[in-house]
C-alpha cells in the first residue's frame, strides 16, 4: 500500500494511492488507521508533500555500502555510523534544494528511508518489523566541503532543504528484491541493489534504538551507494527505488 501526504485546494490530507487517484483518509494513518472519507482526489490535481514530517529527528547511517566507503577514502565501519539531521531539513517531492552560500560543493546521496511507526527503545533486530510503518526515498544532501572542514557532520548535513523525502510511503515493501538508482539531469550516477547494505534495516533499528528512543514519524536513512557527486544550480536529481517510486527535486 502506498500512502501519500498531499495538499489539495488548500487542505493537507493523507491518502492511499489507487491507480490515478488518492483515496482520502480520515487522518494520519500512523495514528488514525486506514478509515477513508469516501473522497477521491485525482493524483494529477494534488501536490505531493513529504510523506512524513519527523516528530523529533532524522537518524542517518554513514558509509553503509562498501563501495561508497571506498570512494570516501576509508574502510566501512564495523558498526552503524550514526548521525542526525534536523527535521527542519525535510522537504517534499518537487521542492527546491537550496545550496547554501557557506558551501562550494553540495552533493546528492540517494538512499532508502525507513519510517518508524511506533515508540521504539531497545528493539531487538528480530522485532524490528513491528516498529516500521513503511519505507520511502531520501536524498541525504551534504555540503561536502563543510563536512571535511568541520570534522563532524551536523552543519554539512543539517541545512534547510537537505533532506528531501518522498514521493510516498510504501507499507508493503520487499527490500530484498529492490534496487536504488540516482539520476542527475537524466544521467545515471548511482545504482545498487539494496541488499548491498552492510548493516541491514533490522540491525540499524536495533543499534539506533539502543542509543535513543525512536518516535512515530521519525525517519532513518540507511546509507548511500557509490556514485555521489555535486549538484549545480538548475540541476534536477531523481532517486528511484523499485517498488516505491521516484523522488525528484530541482536544485537552486
Amino acid at each position: 500500500m502506498k500512502i501519500a501526504r498531499f495538499s489539495h485546494h488548500g487542505a493537507i490530507n493523507f491518502g492511499i494511492l489507487d491507480e490515478g487517484d488518492l483515496v482520502v483518509l480520515n487522518g494520519d494513518p500512523m495514528f488514525a488507521g486506514y478509515d477513508t472519507t469516501g473522497e477521491r482526489v485525482p493524483l494529477a490535481e494534488a501536490t505531493l508533500l513529504a510523506p512524513s514530517i519527523p516528530r523529533s529527528k532524522v537518524v542517518a547511517v554513514g558509509k553503509n555500502y562498501r563501495d561508497h566507503a571506498a570512494e570516501m577514502g576509508g574502510e566501512a565501519p564495523a558498526e552503524p555510523l550514526l548521525f542526525l539531521k534536523p527535521n527542519t531539513s525535510v522537504i517534499g517531492p518537487g521542492d527546491l534544494i537550496v545550496r547554501p552560500p557557506q558551501s562550494n560543493r553540495v552533493d546528492y546521496e540517494g538512499e532508502l528511508a525507513v519510517v518508524i511507526g511506533s515508540v521504539a527503545k531497545n528493539v531487538p533486530a528480530a522485532d524490528a518489523d513491528r516498529v516500521i510503518f513503511g519505507y520511502t526515498i531520501a536524498n541525504d544532501v551534504t555540503a561536502r566541503d563543510l563536512q571535511a572542514s568541520d570534522g563532524q557532520w551536523a552543519r554539512a548535513k543539517g541545512f534547510d532543504t537537505f533532506c528531501p523525502l518522498g514521493p510516498v510511503i510504501e507499507t508493503e515493501f520487499d527490500l530484498t528484491a529492490a534496487a536504488l538508482e540516482t539520476r542527475l539531469n537524466g544521467s545515471l550516477v548511482q545504482s545498487a541493489p539494496l541488499t548491498d547494505m552492510i548493516h541491514s534495516v533490522p540491525e540499524i533499528i536495533a543499534y539506533a534504538s539502543a542509543v535513543f528512543t525512536l518516535l512515530p514519524g521519525d525517519v532513518i536513512l540507511t546509507g548511500t551507494p557509490a556514485g555521489i557527486g555535486f549538484m549545480e544550480s538548475g540541476d534536477t536529481v531523481e532517486i528511484e527505488v523499485s517498488g516505491i517510486g521516484v523522488l525528484s527535486n530541482p536544485v537552486s
